[in-house]
């Protein structure tokens, strides 16, 4: 019975990091290009009592083995890169990626970060940047006296202005590029709507979007988090279940042990 206190205890503390991933889904529901998360689970060690195929007598085994569980154990918080929904923002320097692929960020360290968020603006130099300052990469880089409502972003990922001193006309002062990586759920998310590339993750594959597998740019939209609301609330309802139902099997050890206890007397 003392076996059974641990293992509903694991259940227990499996089942609340199954309910602190939905809550963190469920708190960036409206967070642009955010990929919702997945807890997994799998059992621990067994004890084995019996191995199956023992010998029973001199020409027969025994069929059946007999192992005792020791419950479960969080095996990984798996990101779920489905894609997810476009808003219409009409904002010039917004952007979205329809089908595979990442924004490439530089830090302010110098490293490389990677984002599916396009909400990009245009800083006092001129370059294209996120809401925190990170530079796009490639660079995106505006010329002097542009119309700032001129900016056009094709879907293969040509940036172009009006100047209205040089030429009526659109020019172009950029391309985007867009990565992606053999194994996505590898990256590490840092927080700020980035992730890091990691050995699991394999290196970034860049490429043009609309070619070789990239996907296109959606111009003056957002892409949204990958959230269902109502999927949540019913994964939510069925851990807090679970929760109880492990907690039940404490209480029910505890009593067969106070039993147990009470025979003594």
């Amino acid at each position: 019975m003392v076996r059974s206190l641990w293992t509903g205890a694991s259940g227990m503390i499996g089942q609340q990091a199954n309910i602190d991933t939905i809550s963190n889904n469920l708190a960036n529901v409206n967070t642009a290009g955010f990929r919702r998360m997945r807890a997994d689970f799998e059992d621990l060690i067994y004890q084995t009592i019996r191995t199956a195929g023992t010998p029973a007598t001199e020409n027969t085994v025994v069929p059946v083995g007999i192992q005792m569980g020791h419950g479960v154990t969080l095996a990984g918080t798996q990101r779920v890169f489905t894609q997810g929904a476009l808003q219409n923002t009409d904002v010039v320097t917004d952007m979205a990626i329809m089908g595979d692929g990442f924004f490439r960020i530089q830090m302010f360290d110098g490293s490389w970060a990677y984002t599916r968020n396009g909400n990009f603006h245009v800083d006092p130099t001129g370059r294209m940047v996120t809401s925190n300052g990170y530079w796009l990469l490639p660079d995106i880089i505006m010329p002097e006296l542009f119309l700032p409502d001129s900016i056009t972003v094709t879907p293969d990922g040509r940036v172009s202005v009006i100047v209205p001193d040089i030429d009526d006309e659109p020019i172009q002062v950029g391309q985007i590029d867009l990565f992606r990586f053999p194994n996505p759920v590898g990256l590490t998310a840092i927080g700020e709507n980035l992730f890091r590339a990691t050995g699991a993750s394999g290196d970034a594959i860049p490429g043009v979007p609309g070619y070789e597998g990239m996907g296109r740019i959606a111009h003056r939209h957002l892409e949204m988090s990958n959230v269902s609301v109502v999927r949540e609330m019913v994964d939510l309802i069925i851990a807090q279940r679970a929760y109880e139902f492990n907690s039940r099997t404490i209480q029910t050890s505890d009593s067969m042990l106070a039993t147990a206890v009470g025979l003594v007397r």
